[in-house]
């Protein structure tokens, strides 16, 4: 958090105490902070530096909820404030998951906070705003226009390292794959042990069939980041079939007559035809994918002759990737089951969004 927000309406003496809540939250005593913060706001509730101590606090205690709705009362009482609008952004894009509405209404923050750092003119914010809407825009699958984001990042700050991963990033998920294996790699002149850049470096040697270079750069990002790159959880051929098997058995029954004529496959990794063949591609790190005609299409004017066979295809290193543990990983074939079948039901993203099926 910066120290940049109006001190309006704070009672007497109370820089002083900002300026020790500050310095707690600096040297990593949240707690000592969180208690500050909220000592102040007993005296002045409305007061936006505390509010947004607090809500930095909360963040950083990984008291999300709490520090969402913190942040949206903040935001009532300074809602032009930059840094404010920062921190909300930074914690719905960053620090809230998985959650896509999050990350929209982060972005939604970007925009304003963006506009307001061009017209105060602070280089700084006007970057800081672009590479965040860069990476929530990665994040909700916009990388065309998260490529335009960290462009204009990076015309600020031409050597920032996080710029240069999040568009390395986008062009991969864009199938740009020679020119993402170039970024990453110019990424690497700057910083050596960026597990990001390792990482996706040993996902484009996997689909070049280099496997000896694809271990070697899985295994960079593992020591650098461990958290981040656990060992994937591996399933052999037998107990991923087997898992596949016991998915479609769980569908309900009416759903179940839908895949007569369907057949469900296992590959390794996407090829890219399967990812070309949308507009924008798909992303190379799905877990599965519908090809053929959904329910309801399949038919010509010929007759109820489809040319095209439906099929659904499990990608297991993408799945036994995504997955922490063997149990997450069963659960999660499960879901990319369930996902790929309602595309065969005709649903789309949205729907398979509001379903959970995302």
């Amino acid at each position: 958090m910066g120290k940049r927000t109006s001190k309006q309406a704070a009672p007497s003496g109370v820089e002083v105490r900002l300026d020790g809540v500050a310095a707690a939250f600096e040297e990593g005593a949240f707690e000592e902070a969180l208690a500050g913060a909220e000592a102040l706001l007993a005296e002045a509730p409305g007061l936006p530096e505390a509010l947004h101590w607090r809500a930095a606090t909360l963040v950083e205690l990984g008291r999300m909820e709490e520090a969402l709705e913190a942040y949206g009362k903040a935001l009532k009482a300074a809602p032009d404030d930059v840094e404010l609008l920062l921190g909300a952004a930074e914690c719905l894009v960053c620090r809230a998951g998985d959650d896509r509405e999050a990350v929209e209404e982060g972005l939604e923050l970007c925009a304003r906070g963006r506009k307001q750092a061009q017209r105060a003119g602070d280089v700084e914010l006007l970057f800081e705003f672009l590479l965040l809407e860069g990476t929530g825009l990665n994040q909700v699958g916009e990388c065309a226009r998260a490529m335009a984001s960290l462009d204009a990042a990076l015309g600020h700050v031409p050597r920032s390292v996080e710029a240069q991963v999040e568009r390395a990033i986008a062009l991969f998920e864009l199938c740009r794959f020679p020119e993402a294996q170039a970024a990453f790699e110019e990424v690497l002149k700057d910083a050596a042990d960026e597990p990001w850049a390792h990482h996706y470096l040993g996902l484009l040697a996997e689909r070049r069939g280099d496997g000896k270079e694809a271990r070697k750069r899985f295994g960079k990002a593992q020591a650098a980041a461990p958290r981040e790159f656990p060992p994937p959880v591996e399933l052999g051929e037998e107990a991923f079939d087997k898992a596949v098997e016991d998915a479609v058995k769980a569908l309900p029954g009416h759903v179940k007559e839908y895949l007569d004529n369907v057949t469900i496959a296992v590959e390794e990794i996407p090829k890219d035809e399967d990812l070309l063949g949308e507009s924008p591609p798909l992303s190379p790190c799905i877990l599965g994918v519908f090809r053929g005609s959904p329910v309801g299409e399949r038919h010509s004017i010929l007759g109820n002759f489809d040319p095209y066979p439906a099929s659904i295809v499990l990608y297991q290193r993408n799945l036994e990737r995504f997955a922490k543990t063997r149990e997450e990983l069963i659960e999660q074939i499960g879901i990319t089951v369930m996902h790929e079948v309602g595309h065969l039901m005709g649903l789309d993203e949205d729907d398979l969004w509001q379903r959970g099926l995302d």
